[in-house]
């Protein structure tokens, strides 16, 4: 089960998910309280270990953009959020193949609409190395929104368009209701941000210790159910 821990601020925050075993921090570059600039993130990337996935978050951001903050922030991956037309090719391409692409798509109960949003990342080859971010829709909110969506709707829709894609969950995920929506949605990877704040822009460590462990403990189970 991948971890990402997403709208990182501080070095001591960073330092602190990955003690507690994420295997990603995310960064948000987008209007958000948890915004931060690309030379503060490449001051807590240069002490962060080599292996933590460091994820760049952008909304309706341009090529170039995301091009340009990757290099300065020193990223090792991206989140595009937003009706953006960045390809996973595109960004290897420029960046090199070992950039993590995450599509977000937004579920809001909608079954053609998710449909329809899916149906964008799931025809393209490259994606097949990357995920797809499930997210709750919430109109004029792009993430963060601490709000649940129809797990079994979601994993059914996923599973007839999108089956062969990784889905990562995402949207008010929390210590205490990721084993469920794991169980549930059986995602490659989870995503949390506000559900491990004391604040926003500011992480609780034993929040963020007990999602990893509640999350692993399920991706552990989900293992043992498919072996059998």
């Amino acid at each position: 089960m991948w971890i990402k821990i997403c709208g990182i601020t501080t070095l001591e925050d960073a330092e602190t998910a990955i003690a507690a075993g994420a295997d990603a921090v995310g960064f948000v570059f987008a209007p958000s309280p948890r915004r931060v600039r690309a030379d503060a993130v490449r001051r807590i990337v240069e002490r962060l270990p080599q292996l933590t996935e460091k994820v760049g978050v952008f909304v309706d951001a341009t090529l170039e953009e995301i091009v340009r903050t990757h290099a300065a922030a020193g990223l090792t991956g991206v989140q595009l959020h937003g009706a953006g037309s960045v390809a996973p090719g595109e960004l290897e391409a420029r960046i090199g193949q070992a950039v993590r692409v995450l599509n977000v798509v937004r579920f809001s109960g909608d079954s053609a609409d998710f449909a329809f949003q899916l149906r964008r990342f799931s025809g393209d080859a490259a994606n097949r190395r990357h995920g797809v971010l499930v997210d709750t829709c919430v109109a004029g909110k792009q993430g963060g929104t601490g709000i649940v969506f129809d797990w079994t709707a979601a994993r059914a829709g996923f599973l007839r368009e999108a089956p062969h894609l990784r889905l990562i969950a995402a949207g008010g995920l929390h210590p205490e209701n990721v084993r469920h929506a794991i169980r549930i949605l059986e995602p490659w990877g989870v995503d949390v941000s506000s559900g491990v704040e004391a604040s926003p822009g500011k992480k609780d460590a034993q929040r963020m210790a007990a999602f990893v462990r509640a999350a692993r403990q399920a991706g552990a189970e989900l293992e043992a159910t498919a072996r059998v």
